[in-house]
């Protein structure tokens, strides 16, 4: 049986840049239902995951209620960041972009949440 999936960018939008060799990700969720969601499936075993092929460290997550929004920290992802590094996305300002495109799970509720607001 395969398990339906949707693209995280389905339910949320996301921004991204440099803080030194880290990066920044935050992902927003379109609504409050959208949030418990992602609280619940966007972990940092999965954002780690989908990644993988920045050779980072670790990877923190903050979660902020009040904002609908959960940011993740990937430390080393930038080669040295904006001034060392010799990739082409140097300050991790496309990372946002690329994360919305991560499969996830689709909810039973996913009508619901692709019409509802803050």
């Amino acid at each position: 049986m395969n398990e339906k999936m949707l693209c995280l960018g389905t339910i949320a939008s996301a921004r991204s840049g440099d803080k030194g060799n880290h990066a920044n990700v935050a992902v927003i969720a379109r609504c409050d239902l959208g949030y418990q969601y992602l609280e619940k499936v966007l972990t940092i075993e999965r954002v780690a995951d989908f990644f993988n092929t920045l050779e980072m460290g670790k990877v923190e997550r903050f979660l902020l209620p009040k904002l609908g929004s959960l940011n993740f920290l990937l430390h080393d992802a930038l080669a040295g960041g904006a001034s060392r590094s010799l990739r082409i996305d140097t300050q991790g300002k496309l990372l946002g972009t690329a994360i919305l495109e991560l499969q996830l799970p689709a909810p039973e509720n996913l009508a619901k949440m692709r019409t509802c607001k803050y």
